[in-house]
């Protein structure tokens, strides 16, 4: 029989406003046979435990209180029983304002003895979209209604856009909109963030810190933010200020209006209810009004929309747990890079296989996703590639694969390379002969690989022949 196991995972999500876990079980059993390397299969999945939704403590607007998130999670831990030694795997993910905090890098160390793996150490804006559209299910949805699905997830500091055609991740993208942005405490505007000022004065909107929270006021410019968000989904055209609110300083321009729409994040639940409409400022921001102002928008009038498996815990549900799917064969390697973990998958899109100009230009716009603070990550570049290839075509495809990955092997990160189809042998040959004097690559195949993966590769096994390639993937897909 095939051997089964049960590994408990944490997922930890530190956002703009609140502070929660997971635990789950997953059940993993090895589907090989007894002759082949070992490929592992999510048999069974089940949260086990759901924490309590905390506010994520600040030391100030630009330091987040590293002491106050640990207690968080010591609290939590010990409300589920739970031994820190027992955990197999998890994830713990800094997003929205809270990624941009000085100590960002420094909460994630003092959180490392809490879990076994860390899937992301800090969630850029693009990939924290995949995760959380991941963990609301529009992929899923996606896939069961061969469509186009946009999720937007829309939390205290920012409004994440994930946008997926068939199940397939197409784009992501983020703007700085989101309810904590103005924060009202005792009937007054405590605080505003400065692009929402600037969008204040873009729409002549009079609000200041200090000012009453009048509700008119606040609806207005809740009002605007929405149309921003209209204007990202092609529902309107992009106004002058529209470049302002987005998170990065590049344009994305979807394929087309998707066909159904969901919403997930802290504002999500006031999207899809008016329940809690009767106190605006119940959380001490803009929040309600934002859900509100959505669900009155075009955008819910125009798109048709499903309510996602998972809202406010979108989020820490999708980076709750990473689980082996498969193993598969190396063909080239440098085996003093190995083991290598927890390597983030850039995938491309079928378009960017169309010729080597695509592929140099897919890769260079893809390491955008994983740059943190100006600092690019390693990173695993993966592709279907071709069936059967001529000479010629793997002496193009892997010189275009070093030239867009130029900046990864400037920065001194291995190139590693991962193929669907059977191609890794003469392609490895090809990247070696002009990769010279790099510090060296992994080029491996039959590996079937989503954007938003993880990969771990092993050391070498059967005399060096295979190495052992674990993809590990977000949870509750």
């Amino acid at each position: 029989m095939n051997r089964t196991d049960v590994l408990l995972s944490v997922g930890i999500d530190i956002g703009t406003s609140t502070t929660q876990l997971v635990f789950s079980e997953l059940t993993i059993q090895d589907m090989s046979s007894g002759f082949s390397v070992p490929r592992y299969e999510i048999v069974d999945k089940r949260i086990v435990f759901r924490s309590d939704i905390h506010t994520t403590p600040l030391l100030s607007p630009e330091r987040i209180d590293a002491d106050g998130v640990r207690a968080i999670v010591s609290r939590e831990y010990a409300s589920a029983g739970v031994d820190r030694k027992a955990i197999g795997t998890g994830a713990v993910v800094i997003t929205g304002e809270t990624a941009r905090k000085d100590n960002a890098d420094e909460v994630v160390r003092g959180l490392s003895d809490f879990a076994g793996d860390f899937v992301v150490a800090a969630a850029g804006p693009e990939l924290e979209s995949v995760i959380a559209a991941r963990g609301a299910g529009a992929d899923v949805f996606s896939k069961a209604h061969s469509a186009s699905v946009a999720n937007y997830d829309v939390g205290g500091g920012t409004s994440n856009l994930a946008y997926f055609d068939r199940g397939r991740l197409v784009t992501a993208t983020c703007l700085d909109i989101g309810g904590r942005l103005v924060r009202v405490a005792d009937g007054r505007v405590t605080y505003i963030a400065p692009k929402i000022q600037e969008l204040c004065a873009a729409e002549g909107i009079a609000l200041a810190v200090g000012d009453p929270a009048d509700v008119s006021v606040l609806k207005r410019l809740a009002q605007a933010m929405c149309r921003l968000l209209e204007m990202s989904l092609g529902l309107a055209p992009k106004s002058a200020f529209f470049p302002r609110i987005r998170t990065l300083d590049k344009d994305v321009v979807l394929p087309g209006v998707p066909a159904y729409l969901s919403f997930s994040g802290g504002v999500a639940d006031h999207v899809y209810s008016s329940a809690g409409d009767a106190d605006p400022f119940r959380y001490g921001d803009l929040g309600v009004l934002l859900g509100q102002a959505i669900r009155e928008s075009a955008l819910i009038r125009s798109i048709r929309k499903f309510v996602p498996a998972e809202t406010i815990r979108a989020t820490v549900v999708g980076a709750g747990a990473h689980i082996a799917e498969i193993s598969g064969s190396t063909i080239e390697y440098d085996p003093a890079l190995l083991p290598l973990k927890n390597l983030p998958i850039l995938k491309l899109n079928p378009a960017d296989e169309a010729s080597p100009a695509d592929v140099r230009k897919g890769i260079r716009e893809k390491l955008d996703w994983f740059a943190l603070d100006g600092q690019l990550q390693p990173v695993a570049i993966a592709f279907v590639g071709p069936r059967s290839p001529s000479f010629r075509q793997v002496r193009e495809l892997a010189a275009a694969i070093l030239d867009g990955a130029a900046p990864l092997l400037a920065r001194g990160h291995p190139l590693v390379v991962v193929t669907e189809n059977d191609c890794a042998k003469v392609l490895g040959q090809a990247i070696r002969a002009g990769i010279a004097g790099h510090r060296g690559f992994i080029c491996i195949d039959s590996v079937s690989v989503t954007g938003g993966d993880y990969v771990d590769i092993g050391t070498p096994t059967a005399g060096g022949r295979v190495l052992p390639v674990v993809i590990k993937t977000l949870l509750f897909r």
